[in-house]
């Protein structure tokens, strides 16, 4: 039985006890919109403990959560507005088909088609990883609101009415004591819940970094794309062997075949392309991009390479060396690993068009990893392993702990960025209308630029969610 039969499992038997939990509980159960609120005593101790006797260190970090507070929202917004136009302008909108606002549930990578830029999520690793962030977030608010003399009146946990497995801790404070606070201190209470999930992603990042260190090996290198050229379409001289003696983009598309690598010439050299990669281009300048006709496409080479005749290769400078032992036109025996094992092929190397007489094999390596949003949030942190290197792990369990760690530091990341958007109902709503209100001195201007931040905020959303959905039609 694998793995995700065993999670599956899991989550169903978590819903049957969230549900009866709080059948058996309802009377100390409160309704808020759509969640079930259940209220506890015992966090109140914790934070009365923590908030007064350390109020001089928490007065410290209130300048620095502040601080964090205004570089996250302003983090937050260059990501969303650089987001929106990536997915704008370049062509990832027709090949990534999942949504770009999803939500953060149990196997969402799998159920959106983001396997290739996200590991497995599985239930234990959602319960694990919100239970962390939401208690390390609602907690600092409340200690820190303590600390400033606004009451906590209760803390708890948040369930979904109709789905008890998505759930999240709060903690209840005086409102009318919040509101009377000075802005420094409204500010330090606001953004002590993101500064929390930061210091918390930083903790586990490091967790990671030595996790990884000493429980995987370097097995294998990680190509991501074959040799490429941008080709300019009035270049283009043949295709499939027609000629062509005023070539067109569309005249180009009706010339290829449905499935399969077509041949292309242009500037005396061969290409090849498939009609769905080409037809999901946007041209630029009168120019398209083609596979060069390489001996690894040729092949359709695996794209991690483990061994080159015998010798094993766990560096992109190992596999160079190996590979400029040999001459153009001879034969090497590459193995590959796949989610089936190892695979062999025999390559006739070819000759590198950019330095004649080296030998070619014709794979890239691209580093996809650190574009757009995801690679904006994964910039946070300096890579804990060396980026385009297939690791293995020493044994089984170790890649299981390496996920759930990443997953806590990146949900943690992700929280503190969402949460300070100068949006309505988070934190950064109200922190950005003190900011305002504290440079303005006039309530009406910061109602009017906060209802214009919230606005604009959710604009951008729709324009993703609208390019995503004409992207269909």
């Amino acid at each position: 039985m694998s793995f995700v039969v065993y999670d599956l499992v899991l989550l169903g038997l978590f819903v049957i006890f969230s549900a009866v939990f709080l059948y058996m509980n309802r009377k100390n159960l409160s309704k808020d919109g759509p969640f079930f609120l259940y209220k506890t005593k015992w966090g109140v101790k914790l934070i009365d403990y923590v908030g007064n006797k350390y109020k001089r260190t928490l007065k410290a970090l209130s300048y620095f959560s502040i601080g964090i507070g205004y570089i996250l929202m302003a983090g937050m917004l260059y990501l969303l507005i650089q987001t929106v136009y990536v997915y704008l302008t370049s062509p990832i909108s027709k090949m990534i088909k999942a949504p770009p606002i999803a939500p953060l549930i149990p196997y969402f990578p799998k159920l959106f088609g983001l396997q290739s830029f996200f590991p497995p999520f599985y239930f234990i690793y959602f319960i694990v990883s919100i239970l962390i962030v939401a208690t390390v977030h609602e907690f600092s608010h409340g200690i820190f609101a303590k600390r400033f003399g606004v009451k906590i009146k209760s803390t708890g946990f948040a369930f979904l009415k109709y789905f008890p497995a998505l759930f999240g801790a709060f903690v209840e404070q005086e409102e009318k004591q919040m509101k009377k606070a000075k802005k420094f201190e409204q500010m330090s209470i606001l953004s002590a819940g993101v500064f929390a999930n930061l210091l918390t992603a930083i903790l586990f990042y490091i967790i990671l970094f030595w996790f990884f260190t000493y429980t995987f090996t370097a097995a294998g290198v990680a190509f991501n794309t074959y040799s490429y050229t941008s080709v300019g379409i009035q270049n283009i001289t043949s295709v499939n062997g027609v000629e062509l003696t005023n070539p067109s983009y569309a005249g180009i598309l009706d010339l290829l075949n449905e499935t399969g690598f077509n041949k292309i010439e242009a500037n005396q050299r061969n290409y090849v392309t498939t009609k769905e990669i080409l037809s999901g281009q946007e041209r630029i300048q009168g120019a398209v991009i083609l596979y060069d006709d390489a001996p690894a496409i040729n092949v359709d080479l695996g794209n991690i390479i483990s061994e080159i005749n015998g010798v094993k290769i766990n560096s992109i400078e190992k596999l160079e060396i190996e590979i400029k032992k040999y001459s153009p036109g001879d034969k090497v025996k590459m193995k590959t690993i796949s989610s089936d094992g190892e695979v062999e092929y025999e390559i006739t190397l070819g000759e590198n068009p950019e330095n004649p007489g080296l030998p070619w094999v014709g794979i890239g390596f691209y580093d996809q990893s650190r574009t757009g949003f995801r690679g904006a949030i994964l910039s946070l942190f300096p890579s804990y392993a060396k980026p385009h290197i297939y690791y293995e792990p020493k044994n089984n369990p170790s890649l299981f702990v390496k996920d759930l760690l990443w997953w806590i530091v990146i949900i943690n990341s992700l929280v503190a960025l969402f949460n300070m958007m100068p949006l309505g109902i988070l934190d950064g709503g109200r922190f950005f209308y003190l900011t305002v209100l504290g440079i303005t001195k006039s309530e009406k201007i910061s109602e009017r630029l906060f209802k214009f931040a919230t606005y604009f905020i959710l604009f951008l959303f729709i324009i993703l969610m609208v390019k995503w959905a004409v992207g269909f039609f």
